[in-house]
């Protein structure tokens, strides 16, 4: 058993060392750049007929759309960070999934501008309204995710169980299986999008290319390490906290499902009952703090 716990220690420093974050970071630096530039040449070569599309896509048809493809790259960074700060803790990691779901609402913002009608009356166009709840659910989201971390931050610290570095080496075990989870379904889910379009196949929803497959995973490996936790702590408030964790990931999940108000209602909800959890977390803790000094 302590072999095995050495070798998943071993493998996880290997994959995720600070030398590896440092080039994915600059990789994804370039790659955004380089992915931002291919974006637009694409957009202006077909709006002056330099070349020819075999397909039609939304994305096309306005160089504002071109924003679209580094904040794709950048979530998949995000992706990265959260699948390395796996291991830390609950609050860490449903810190970096609201992250995420922010960043996929702004960059839907940024597919969607091209659609927007100007010479219309603002509120009887479908894509006009859509962008007044994605920017008030921006704004809403990044001040919730301010106040998320501020209360993480207020977190007492309690010691740590006798086992808690076994914990740690299963959780870390869990996330060498998720990054390769995510390697498969990024690749699979890039194919079958890149043939759909290349078919003619109009994706309604093309922000939840990937994140259906995604949010799913995370909701069972949140559950997995759940059930992973009981071994290590009896605390109620505790339970309590990390499962309402995972009904956040699924509120996410089930936003995928839905478009307008109610996609973005679900988003801020996720985030908001996360929010309630942590701060009512930290208020049961505290007063068993002060007892114990």
């Amino acid at each position: 058993m302590r072999n095995l716990q050495e070798k998943v220690e071993y493998i996880y420093d290997k994959i995720f060392s600070e030398a590896v974050k440092k080039n994915i970071e600059k990789a994804t630096l370039w790659i955004s750049i380089i992915g931002f530039i291919a974006h637009l040449l694409l957009i202006y070569g077909k709006k002056f007929e330099l070349f020819t599309i075999p397909f039609e896509t939304d994305l096309l048809n306005n160089p504002i759309s071109a924003i679209y493809t580094p904040f794709t790259i950048i979530l998949i960074y995000e992706i990265y960070l959260l699948v390395v700060n796996l291991p830390r803790s609950f609050t860490t990691s449903v810190l970096k999934q609201f992250e995420i779901i922010s960043l996929i609402l702004i960059r839907r913002i940024f597919a969607d501008i091209p659609k927007i009608d100007l010479k219309a009356a603002w509120f009887s166009t479908p894509a006009n309204v859509q962008l007044i709840y994605d920017v008030l659910g921006v704004l809403i989201l990044y001040y919730l995710i301010y106040l998320f971390n501020k209360s993480r931050q207020l977190s007492p610290k309690k010691c740590a169980h006798p086992n808690v570095e076994s914990f740690v080496t299963s959780k870390k075990a869990i996330s060498l299986v998720l990054f390769l989870l995510l390697i498969i379904i990024s690749f699979t889910t890039a194919f079958n999008w890149c043939f759909d379009v290349y078919s003619g196949v109009i994706t309604e929803n093309i922000n939840a290319v990937f994140y259906n497959e995604f949010f799913s995973i995370l909701i069972l490996t949140d559950v997995f390490i759940l059930l992973l936790s009981f071994q290590y702590t009896e605390s109620y408030t505790k339970i309590i906290r990390n499962t309402g964790f995972i009904i956040c990931t699924i509120l996410i999940r089930l936003s995928f499902g839905v478009a307008g108000l109610t996609n973005v209602v679900l988003i801020i909800s996720s985030v908001l009952f996360g929010l309630l959890i942590l701060s009512i977390y930290n208020l049961s803790e505290k007063p068993l703090k002060e007892v114990q000094e």
